[in-house]
């Protein structure tokens, strides 16, 4: 079963839609009993770090999710979703993450328009099933202020340019992030969604 955490933040029925749209089966899920019974999970996000974690810690499903991942489940996290499996946070001050991937979350430091809203293209590092049938330098769909910088470069899967390059695909063993939305990215967001829920 592919499972969508429901923890009180935007987006999840746009993901469930996509899921939908492309005939693959899921739930959204509040209760860490379903969270048990997951063969991979879905950790979306829209808003801000803290508010999303306190979300999640209060959602009774944490423990559950934290014994999945240790397990081997397959999880993606979805933009505040990929940024919330970092150490940390710098928005809105300094706030723990849950620490599977190592890393922090920062805001962009440029010039440029902040937040970063729109299509970007994503640089494949290397190979993964996520990019099956995906072609490098595919454009995807952003909206965020604060990007992913994992400690080690070996977990970057796929980096964007908005000002400089930064991680916008990290994986590490059974766990993947993306910092753009693949339910709002079209055919290539949907390809990619297929293969984690059907590759894993």
């Amino acid at each position: 079963m592919n499972v969508i955490i429901d923890y009180n933040v935007g987006n999840l029925h746009n993901l469930k839609n996509a899921l939908d749209y492309g005939g693959i089966e899921s739930k959204l899920v509040s209760h860490a009993d379903d969270v048990k019974k997951a063969d991979r999970i879905l950790l979306p996000g829209v808003g801000a770090f803290a508010p999303a974690m306190d979300h999640l810690k209060h959602s009774g499903m944490l423990e559950a999710l934290h014994e999945k991942v240790q397990s081997g489940t397959p999880m993606l996290g979805v933009c505040v979703g990929a940024q919330l499996l970092m150490d940390n946070s710098e928005e809105d001050g300094f706030h723990d993450g849950l620490g599977w991937i190592q890393g922090k979350v920062k805001r962009f430091s440029h010039e440029l328009k902040i937040p970063q809203i729109g299509w970007n293209s994503v640089t494949q590092q290397k190979k993964n099933l996520l990019f099956k049938d995906v072609s490098d330098e595919m454009h995807f769909y952003f909206v965020h202020s604060y990007h992913l910088e994992p400690a080690n470069s070996d977990q970057v899967l796929g980096i964007t340019n908005y000002g400089y390059d930064f991680a916008s695909v990290v994986c590490k063993d059974n766990l993947w992030g993306v910092q753009f939305h693949p339910e709002k990215s079209q055919n290539a967001g949907l390809q990619l969604l297929k293969n984690f829920c059907t590759l894993t």
